[in-house]
């Protein structure tokens, strides 16, 4: 009862000092019912079974803890990639340098432009899969974002986009507060990826709820931004249909608290719905994966391929659950996260779980935690490659499961350059 009273008191301390944007009938009704789920959860606390690992103070907190801006001495990652750019600059859309929104077989809107109308058909989804991912673990940030957020994107696909669409974020006031909510519907048979990058602001909560219709493909390929003082809470929230393709990867490199949270529900049969992340971390980094995949439907497959690199202190963290419902046979998922720890100072925290109630299921999980290998930097040594090269070349090699997810050549082409700009300056 305490702790439910604290979450409640820390949930109106900070509703004192915020105000629900003015919104349309039909916003200001998923508004309204998200902020009356802040209410009744309240915000996070360290207490909660699902933020043990990871403070949530400084995410719930009135104040916004500074950030130092940071001199990029490298163009942005995906500006050698043909692709439609929306750029929002902390937390808000700027035109100026955006192209412009409109696409073959593709729709985008702004939020704050369609905020307004009375009638809109991101109706029926926005907060709506927010909401069901509330069910069995309470999410209080991520209804906080949709009662609050002012700004984002609604896409509608309804053919295959062969242009990636790239939404790139910008931090440029050092105590920007900012969240942005995204809502992607794909039509049946449709095919996108979307591309994001940047560090959103000082302190960065976002939503991206994404409904996949039956055949239908949905590619996501992020990198997080290495302004290393931000911080940030993200959540992706999808639904599969028949037949379905959803696959996401997740770059982080720098952020003194990162929290990425991805809820995917397979509705459909025959749906396939994989999630990757690569991390590498320095100092005071604190970088927490946590993903809930539900089977829901049969002939499913899910995969879940988390790979963190951590050295002078840096914490990472993975939770991650697969939960098969009593119809959904014929489930394939699989599950690994395994970190690399570079010193003794570093650590890993791990808490995998599977929940299975059908029975004809083939679930796997496993999470380790180990040092360099020995045996093959010696061999690496021994054929003239100095140490710290060679520690590199088996930091990318220890990270490439996770980068493989990615489908796209120039796609992963660009993440594992980045990858080797961080270490390559890590030794320098």
């Amino acid at each position: 009862m305490r702790l439910a009273q604290m979450k409640q008191e820390a949930a109106e301390a900070r509703l004192a000092t915020v105000s629900v944007p003015e919104s349309g009938a039909w916003l200001a009704s998923a508004r309204a019912d998200a902020l009356a789920r802040v209410k009744t959860m309240g915000l996070p606390h360290a207490r909660d079974e699902y933020w043990k690992y990871t403070r949530p103070d400084t995410l719930t907190q009135a104040d916004v803890p500074a950030a130092a801006l940071y001199d990029a001495d490298e163009a942005p990652i995906f500006d050698d990639i043909e692709r439609l750019k929306i750029v929002f600059v902390d937390g808000v859309f700027n035109a100026e340098e955006s192209d412009d929104l409109a696409g073959e077989g593709l729709t985008i809107e702004r939020l704050a432009d369609i905020a307004a109308s009375d009638i809109h058909w991101a109706k029926d989804f926005y907060g709506a899969l927010e909401l069901n991912g509330q069910t069995p673990v309470e999410r209080p940030l991520a209804a906080w974002n949709t009662a609050m957020a002012s700004d984002g994107v609604v896409i509608r696909v309804t053919g295959q986009v062969s242009k990636p669409i790239n939404l790139s974020y910008r931090h440029r006031d050092t105590a920007s507060d900012a969240a942005l909510h995204h809502v992607v519907k794909l039509e049946e048979g449709a095919k996108v990826t979307l591309l994001e990058n940047g560090p959103g602001a000082a302190r960065f909560n976002q939503v991206l709820e994404v409904d996949v219709a039956d055949n239908a493909e949905f590619h996501h390929v992020r990198a997080q931004g290495r302004d290393h003082e931000r911080r940030n809470v993200t959540h992706i929230f999808a639904r599969l249909g028949t037949e379905s393709t959803f696959k996401s990867f997740t770059l982080t490199v720098n952020g003194v608290l990162t929290r990425n949270e991805a809820i995917l529900e397979l509705t459909g049969d025959d749906a396939i719905a994989h999630v990757a992340g690569a991390c590498v971390g320095d100092g005071d980094f604190h970088h927490d994966d946590t993903v809930f995949v539900t089977h829901d439907a049969k002939n499913c497959e899910s995969r879940q391929v988390f790979k963190k690199v951590l050295r002078n202190g840096a914490t990472g963290v993975f939770q991650g659950k697969i939960l098969v419902q009593p119809d959904a046979q014929k489930t394939d998922g699989y599950q690994i996260s395994q970190s690399l720890l570079l010193d003794d100072d570093s650590q890993f925290l791990a808490k995998p779980e599977l929940e299975i109630y059908a029975d004809d299921v083939a679930c796997s999980h496993g999470s380790t935690s180990g040092a360099i290998d020995e045996e093959g930097l010696f061999y690496l040594r021994a054929r003239g490659v100095p140490k710290d090269i060679a520690t590199d070349l088996m930091t990318l090699a220890f990270l490439a499961e996770a980068v493989e997810e990615i489908e796209e050549d120039a796609l992963s082409d660009a993440i594992i350059a980045r990858l080797e700009s961080w270490l390559e300056r890590r030794r320098g």
